[in-house]
């Protein structure tokens, strides 16, 4: 078990709604200790960007109690940070797993990075999104 990791998410579509994919990457120290990414099929940006955090978070659970997310989506941490009430019916559900996911980690940041901060898993999502098209 890891005293703390860092998890960088991202989601995305190409068009909205439109072919959508989730990337992230979990770190520890700097070393890249998992990568995801996959297509999953029609759907909007914030519900891939919702999702991506779903597969990170569950990724990550048994390898720390402390954990730090970064999305550079910052509508999405608002919303999940509680500063934007969650108003879409359908993100609903994921907002709500996405909080129960955070409580069961003894401590659980999620912070807004710029998007060149995260470009790793910019980068997956692109890739899956190009394997589908491909």
């Amino acid at each position: 078990m890891y005293s703390s990791l860092d998890l960088y998410t991202d989601g995305g579509s190409r068009s909205n709604p439109g072919p959508a994919a989730i990337g992230g990457v979990l770190l520890e120290g700097g070393k890249v200790l998992a990568e995801f990414s996959h297509y999953i099929g029609n759907a909007t940006n914030n519900i891939a960007e919702y999702k991506a955090l779903i597969a990170g978070l569950k990724l990550a659970q048994g390898k720390t109690e402390n954990l730090r997310v970064f999305l550079d989506s910052q509508l999405v941490v608002r919303q999940l940070n509680g500063e934007y009430r969650v108003k879409e019916p359908h993100l609903k559900p994921l907002a709500k797993e996405i909080l129960s996911l955070i409580q069961s980690y003894s401590s659980a940041t999620l912070t807004h990075v710029p998007r060149e901060e995260n470009k790793r898993a910019d980068t997956l999502v692109n890739k899956a999104l190009d394997a589908y098209s491909g």
